[in-house]
């Protein structure tokens, strides 16, 4: 048993004093693996960058971008895409602000007598307050009915529109110059709703606005504005109306 601990603690040392006595590790070829191994590493990433680039997948190649500048900095593969990057950055960010748009609207489909009424909505960018009792929401809505036809209105959950009988509104669509346009507040208790007359031509506007901002009289005194971000609309879901 000691003889065999005996040639263990020799064979080491042999094998301590053959190691010492072999070349030194060169630290500028360390230094240069190490980025080799790096730049390879940089490059792999790069390379799933490049490929979701070329599918039109920008969240994806910015989190690739983002992930290859936040671990390999200054790499050549960093320095590589930075042009594409920057694109898919801004993409990206295209994209995302498009879902955000399309998620305000809302679309309904439901049986009404021998048809199917059909809708879009979207709720005001800010709640208004329309009495004083507080802001709350104003709903501006799209509406296809089997039999009462087409109609666009805004809808309050207080107060009440100072419109009876007709009036004119202030209508401003993204930069343009503000117009005003007929609306009427219907002699109905069942919401609070004022129509815009002229339904097919704030249609047409949604379509190809971003910002639409309506300026309407309230029974409370003065008059209150709604905006609203319509640039998501996805007109094929009302195809009654295009």
């Amino acid at each position: 048993m000691i003889h065999t601990a005996l040639r263990t603690a020799l064979a080491v040392a042999l094998l301590a004093a053959l190691a010492a006595c072999g070349p030194k590790a060169d630290p500028e070829a360390e230094r240069a693996a190490r980025a080799q191994a790096r730049e390879q590493a940089a490059e792999a990433m790069a390379k799933e960058f490049d490929k979701a680039y070329a599918d039109g997948n920008w969240t994806l190649a910015r989190a690739h971008g983002d992930i290859l500048n936040a671990e390999y900095p200054g790499s050549e593969a960093a320095e590589r895409i930075a042009e594409q990057y920057e694109q898919a950055r801004a993409r990206a960010l295209e994209q995302r602000e498009q879902a955000r748009l399309q998620a305000l609207w809302t679309y309904q489909r439901q049986p009404f007598k021998d048809g199917t009424q059909v809708s879009a909505s979207i709720f005001a960018r800010d709640r208004v307050d329309t009495d004083g009792s507080g802001a709350r929401p104003v709903q501006l809505i799209f509406r296809d009915n089997p039999e009462w036809g087409t109609s666009s209105y805004l809808v309050l959950e207080a107060g009440d529109f100072d419109c009876y009988g007709g009036c004119k509104v202030k209508m401003k669509v993204d930069d343009a110059e503000p117009k005003r346009v007929d609306a009427r507040r219907p002699k109905t208790d069942e919401a609070i709703a004022m129509f815009i007359e002229d339904e097919k031509m704030l249609w047409r506007t949604a379509k190809q606005a971003q910002l639409i901002e309506i300026e309407f009289p309230v029974k409370a005194g003065g008059t209150r504005t709604a905006a609203f971000e319509v640039g998501g609309l996805a007109p094929e879901n009302l195809p009654e109306w295009n």
